[in-house]
C-alpha cells in the first residue's frame, strides 16, 4: 500500500468518525486528544484478570474448597453465555431460521460443556475434604443458582415448570399462581413437615420478584414460543426440531444427572444425607424421573416423557 492510499484511506476514516461525533454533538478533536494520551489495552486489564482471581475466597482451610468455588463460578459464567443467546433469540427482529437454529447450537455447546465438566465435582475432589468444608457453608446452595431459573423461564411456558400433578389446577394467565407451585421448591422444603427450608426462604426474598418480571417477560417470547410463532413451518424446522430436543435432554436429564451424580458420591450417608445441601431435598428434586421438567413436551412421544430420563439414570449412575 503506497503512502498516499494510506493517507486516503485514514482521511475516509477521519471523514466518517467526523460525521459521527457531529451528530452527536461531539467535538472529534476532543475525542482524538483523548487517544493521543491513552495507554495501549492490555488482556489482565481487558477481562480484569486481577479481580477475577480474587474472587475465591474459602471459608474454611481446606485446600478443595477452593476447587468448589472455582466450579461453581465457571458454571455461572456459561449460564451467563447461554442467558445472553437468549435474549438475542428471543427478541431479535425477524431472525432467520438459520440464525435461530445458530443461537440454538450455541447454548446446546455450553450446555454440553457443562454436563461433561462435571467430573470436576465428581471425581475432582477429595471426599473427606468436601464433607468436612461443606458442613461451614449452610445453608447456601447451588440450588440457590438464579441464573439456572432464569435460563428455565426463557425457555418455556411457565406451566412446564410447575409440579406436574399441579399443571392442570393452574390458571395459565395468573403467573402469581404458577409461581408459587413451581417444581424446584419442592427441592428445598423440609422433609418432615414439608415447611420452606431457610435456604429457599433466602432465595425467593432475593429473587421472587425477579422471576416474576422474567415470567412477564418471556411470556411470548421463549424459546418455545419463538420456535411456534417463526419456525414451525420453516423449511429449517426438522432439523431446529432436532436441535431443541437436543437442549431439552441436555437440560433437564444429562445435567440433572451429572448433579444427582456429584450428590450421590459425596453425600450419601444416610441418615444424614441431606444436612450438608442446606435441607434440599435433593433426592426427589435432582432425578429427571421424579420431576419430569420438560421445556418443550409437543417435541416428544408419550413413551419418551413416560420414561423420561430412565435410560440416563440406568446407564449413568448405575452403570446398566
Amino acid at each position: 500500500m503506497t503512502n498516499s492510499n494510506f493517507d486516503t484511506k485514514i482521511l475516509e476514516q477521519l471523514r466518517q468518525l467526523e460525521e459521527k461525533y457531529e451528530a452527536m454533538g461531539q467535538d472529534l478533536s476532543s475525542y482524538l486528544d483523548g487517544l493521543l494520551h491513552a495507554d495501549y489495552l492490555t488482556y489482565w486489564d481487558y477481562i480484569h484478570l486481577d479481580t477475577l482471581l480474587s474472587l475465591q475466597n474459602p471459608k474454611t482451610q481446606f485446600p478443595d474448597e477452593k476447587i468448589f468455588i472455582i466450579y461453581h463460578q465457571i458454571t455461572e459464567l456459561y449460564f451467563k453465555l447461554i442467558l445472553n443467546e437468549i435474549e438475542q433469540l428471543s427478541f431479535e427482529d425477524e431472525v432467520e431460521p438459520d440464525r435461530f437454529l445458530l443461537r440454538v447450537n450455541r447454548i446446546n455447546r455450553y450446555l454440553l460443556h457443562l454436563v461433561d465438566s462435571f467430573d470436576v465435582m465428581i471425581d475432582g475432589m477429595d471426599q473427606k475434604q468436601f464433607l468436612d468444608f461443606r458442613m461451614s457453608l449452610l445453608p447456601a446452595s447451588g440450588f440457590q443458582s438464579a441464573q439456572i431459573r432464569m435460563f428455565e423461564i426463557s425457555c418455556t411456558d411457565l406451566l412446564n415448570l410447575v409440579e406436574e400433578n399441579k399443571r392442570t389446577e393452574m390458571d395459565t394467565e395468573n403467573v402469581q399462581q404458577m409461581y408459587d407451585h413451581l417444581y424446584w421448591k419442592r427441592g428445598a422444603t423440609e422433609l418432615a413437615t414439608g415447611k420452606k427450608t431457610l435456604t429457599l426462604k433466602q432465595f425467593e426474598s432475593k429473587y421472587a420478584g425477579d422471576f416474576l418480571k422474567l415470567s412477564d417477560k418471556y411470556r411470548s417470547t421463549n424459546v418455545w414460543q419463538k420456535y411456534n410463532s417463526n419456525y414451525k413451518s420453516s423449511d429449517k424446522s426438522e432439523t431446529i426440531v432436532k436441535a431443541l430436543r437436543k437442549l431439552d435432554q441436555l437440560s433437564n436429564v444429562q445435567w440433572r444427572l451429572a448433579h444427582y451424580k456429584s450428590a450421590v458420591r459425596y453425600l450419601q450417608r444416610d441418615p444424614e444425607v441431606i444436612a450438608a445441601t442446606g435441607g434440599t431435598n435433593w433426592q426427589k428434586y435432582l432425578p429427571p424421573r421424579f420431576q419430569r421438567v420438560i421445556f418443550f413436551p409437543e417435541l416428544w412421544s408419550k413413551e419418551e416423557k413416560d420414561n423420561w430420563g430412565k435410560n440416563w439414570v440406568e446407564e449413568t449412575v448405575f452403570n446398566k
